[in-house]
Formats: structure tokens, C-alpha cells, sequence
């Protein structure tokens, strides 16, 4: 369960109002109540996210104002080479009247700040844009921005470190990463830090490439991927704590099946099993395992002979598991007594796939156990029926707006993209909007200008600056993984 409020200290792009949204941020950070999921700082607000099972509201105010009174500390001047060519360019320099020498002369002028990171990981949101730059974001996100772009936004300038979504008006390519997982300190720049852009020339730095977090040579082979399905990827119960680098929660979407799964061979919650999407793999098992399947659209077969979800079985070794798909419903998950033996990136072995951490699962890749469980096969626990239509209870959401919010609730909607950032909607239009960038929370309806919405799930970005009228009722949220393009979504008020 997972529950969220924000704290504002000033509105608009306040240096002092970040301060304390950064300091605060970083006391919780440095010792976290148990309970606490995530603390994401922006400009003049910090989102707070929690499990109230753990965790209650009250006590969590509370313990904020047991904080003693601290400022974050100023941070670097850090310089970054950009070539100026970016496929907006031209439109910005019409659109604001400018020659493209004084669009890129106002863009170098201002020492910018480092307000937050988010979207992506390393993304930097740097204000202010001198006034005669200022343009709104695109009235619907672009599908992929080129990693390395620099944007502008409004007040805001910034560098998408990796290909992505995004609406922001691309004006050039910054020479050095801003991001990479692979380098000893993976974030360039941190809340705090000065940027000052200034014009080079030279070749665009390469994509970084995926962290691997598969061993290459388990300690305890069991599983060998003899063909991938569409989407195969091992996760844990999600990545915590991650938000003010702009790191997604990830973890699994339909999170009470992988509890299931687990539940089901002995397995802690958040122990590592595979999650898949429709098109399941084929795998051999290369040792005697006990594992169990929970999740919809599929029928899982071992050697031809039908496996029911909702129980363990054991898995010879030798033996081959595929999975046909069958009635609604996209994903699974397999889970193997001991669970699977992955290495962890800042604190969980889910890969964050826009952040290039982690990869899906390849042909030849061989799955090892975390340990060695000793479980009789045979368990069984019911699993929930999907429902037959898609119902979803909406709470209003930060920018809670009647109009919007009466909009969403007259559907239906149909269902046009589902992944696992989020869940794109066609339907009746719904009026939308943007501000300033603010952390984006879990469930979040965001409907940008061009009225369609999209319902945030958990790789999405951690800030964002789309109009969010409503949330999604975290109980519903696991329906939302079992949805497919085409499907109808009504939304009623929780």
C-alpha cells in the first residue's frame, strides 16, 4: 500500500523555498524511518511517500518537525559544452521572434541552479530561462528524445540524459553525460550545483550502456532461458528511496500476484522472481526446483501438462516450462524457492530499464538461486478473479480540478498504450495543463494540454509537469498491470 502528500514552502522557482525542501529531504535520507518510501524534493516542494501500515501520516508529521532547523549546502559550478542544434531550434528562434545567435546567446547567459533531479535519472531541472526564452512544453510529449538533448520549458532548462518521452523544445546536445550508471559517481550533477552552458564543438557522447545485474556465473544455476518472451525481467519489491536521483521505483506491476508467487514457495514478499508480459519464455530447469506461477493471461505447461496458478509444483530438473496465453489479463510471474540471485543497484535488484539499469531477459541466460530452500511443492492459495470490466476508484490528485476530475469519471476509455511507465487513455478529452516540474506520485493521472490521459505506473519518471487532477486508489493499481491496448477502463469516484 502506498500513500503520499506534499509539503510546499513557496510556489513558483524559489532558491530559498528549495533549500529547505532539499534539506529536509536530505535529513530523511540519511536515516529513514522504517516505513518511509520515498522523499523527492523539487522546487519549492518535497513529496512524501509512505506505507501507512508502517508508517502513519501523523507520526511522519511529526517526525519532520523533530527535525532541527538545517539549510542545504551550495553545491559546484559545473560547466557543460553544448552544440547547438537541436531539431526545435529554428521553431523556438520564430516563435520568439529571435535570430538563432540570440537564442543561443540567452541561453548561456544565466549561471543556472540545480533545482532537482528527476524524470530520468540524472535529468538536472535548472531555472531560471532568461525571460525572452521562455516558451510552454509541447501540447502532447514527443515519443523519444535523443539522449544528450538540451531542452527548454518555461522558466526551466535542462538535458535528457537518456532517450526517452518528452515534451520539453529541444534547442542543442551537451558534450558530457550527465548520467551513467556505470561510473563510479553514475549523477554529474546534484541539487545545489551551478550549470553554466557554453557553445563547443565535437562528437555526441554515447548512450551509456545497461548495468548488468544478472551474475555472469551463478553460484547456484537453476534456470536456463532457452527462448525470451516479450518482456522477461527479474524484479524485487522496488527500488525505495530513489526518487531524488530520478531513479524509477520499478519492481513488479501487479504486485499482489508476485507476493503470491512468492508467498507460495516460502519466499519472503519482495524476494526476486520473474515477471513477463504477453509472451511468456520458455525455460529448462537445471536443477530440481519447487517454483509456482501466479498472474493472468496466461496457463503455464511443464512438459505439456498444465500447471494451475495459485500453486506450487515441483520442476524437475531437465524439465521445460512454457507459457500459452490464454483469457485476459498480460502478465505472470514465476518464482522459484530461494528466490533468484541478481545484484542490486542503490538498494534493489529491479531494473530500472529508461535508466539503463538492468536488461529483459535473453536467449542463453542462465538464473541462479539465491539460496538453497528446502519447500514441499503442493501449496495452494486462491488467486483474485480479474474483473470482468476494468473499474478504477479516482482521489483527487495535486492539481485537483472538478471539470477534469467529473471528465475522467464519464468514460469510458480505451486503453491506447500500456507499459510499464504508464498507461495511455483515449476517451473523452479532459482538460488539461502544465507548470512547473513537481514529483509525480504513484497512480498519478497526468493529462498534458492535449487532453488525453496517462496514468503514471512504476517506471515512471520520478518529476513531471503535466496537470494531475487525479490518483488512482492504490488498491486498484495492480489492475492497471493486467490491462492491454484496446481494453475500456471506467473510472468511478473513490
Amino acid at each position: 500500500m502506498v500513500r503520499g502528500f506534499y509539503l510546499r514552502f513557496g510556489e513558483g522557482v524559489s532558491e530559498e523555498a528549495n533549500r529547505r525542501a532539499l534539506a529536509l529531504a536530505e535529513a530523511l535520507l540519511r536515516d529513514p524511518p522504517p516505513g518511509l518510501l520515498d522523499a523527492v524534493p523539487a522546487y519549492g516542494v518535497l513529496y512524501l511517500e509512505y506505507d501507512p501500515r508502517r508508517l502513519s501520516r501523523g507520526r511522519l508529521l511529526r517526525l519532520l518537525r523533530g527535525l532541527p532547523p538545517e539549510r542545504a549546502e551550495e553545491g559546484r559550478v559545473v560547466e557543460i559544452p553544448v552544440r547547438y542544434d537541436g531539431e526545435d531550434l529554428p521553431e523556438v528562434a520564430s516563435r520568439l521572434g529571435l535570430s538563432l545567435e540570440a537564442v543561443k546567446a540567452l541561453h548561456q547567459k544565466p549561471l543556472y541552479r540545480v533545482y532537482a533531479l528527476g524524470f530520468t535519472p540524472g535529468f538536472p531541472f535548472l531555472a531560471e530561462v532568461e525571460p525572452a526564452l521562455r516558451l510552454p512544453r509541447k501540447p502532447h510529449p514527443r515519443p523519444r528524445v535523443p539522449a544528450h538533448a538540451v531542452a527548454v520549458a518555461g522558466v526551466q532548462t535542462g538535458i535528457y540524459p537518456l532517450p526517452s518521452p518528452g515534451g520539453w523544445n529541444l534547442i542543442g546536445t551537451s558534450l558530457v553525460a550527465v548520467y551513467d550508471p556505470h561510473r563510479e559517481t553514475p549523477f554529474l550533477l546534484r541539487p545545489g550545483d551551478r550549470v553554466r552552458f557554453l557553445e563547443a564543438e565535437g562528437p555526441t557522447p554515447p548512450e551509456p550502456r545497461p548495468l548488468e545485474l544478472l551474475p555472469e556465473e551463478p553460484r547456484l544455476p537453476a534456470l536456463l532461458v532457452e527462448e525470451p518472451g516479450l518482456l522477461d525481467l527479474v524484479v524485487d519489491g522496488g527500488r525505495f528511496l530513489g526518487g531524488h536521483l530520478g531513479l524509477a521505483r520499478s519492481g513488479p506491476l501487479d504486485a499482489p500476484s508476485a507476493r503470491l508467487a512468492n508467498r507460495l514457495v516460502g519466499n519472503g514478499a519482495g524476494a526476486p522472481l520473474l515477471e513477463f508480459a504477453y509472451k511468456g519464455p520458455v525455460l529448462t530447469a537445471l536443477r530440481d526446483l519447487v517454483a509456482a506461477f501466479a498472474g493472468y493471461g496466461f496457463v503455464a505447461l511443464l512438459e505439456g501438462e498444465e500447471i494451475p496458478p495459485g500453486q506450487s509444483f515441483l520442476w524437475p530438473r531437465g524439465k521445460t516450462l512454457r507459457f500459452r496465453p490464454r483469457g485476459p489479463g498480460v502478465r505472470g510471474y514465476l518464482a522459484v524457492a530461494g528466490g533468484l540471485e541478481v545484484r542490486p543497484f542503490l538498494g534493489s535488484a529491479s531494473p530500472d530499464l529508461r535508466g539503463r539499469i538492468g536488461r529483459p531477459l535473453r536467449a542463453g541466460d542462465v538464473l541462479g538461486l539465491e539460496a538453497l530452500r528446502p519447500v514441499r511443492p503442493g501449496r495452494a492459495f486462491p488467486q483474485r478473479p480479474l474483473p470482468e470490466a476494468f473499474r478504477l476508484r479516482l482521489l483527487p490528485g495535486p492539481q485537483f480540478a472538478g471539470e477534469a476530475f467529473r471528465a475522467l469519471c464519464s468514460g469510458p476509455f480505451r486503453v491506447a498504450r500500456a507499459d510499464r511507465v504508464g498507461v495511455e487513455l483515449l476517451g473523452p478529452e479532459v482538460p488539461g495543463g502544465e507548470g512547473l516540474s513537481e514529483p509525480t506520485p504513484l497512480g498519478g493521472v497526468q493529462v498534458p494540454p492535449s487532453g488525453r490521459p496517462l496514468v503514471l505506473l512504476a517506471d515512471k519518471g520520478s518529476l513531471g509537469g503535466y496537470a494531475k487532477p487525479a490518483l488512482v486508489d492504490p488498491r486498484d493499481l495492480w489492475l492497471l498491470g493486467q490491462v492491454r491496448p484496446g481494453v475500456e477502463i471506467y473510472f468511478t469516484s473513490g
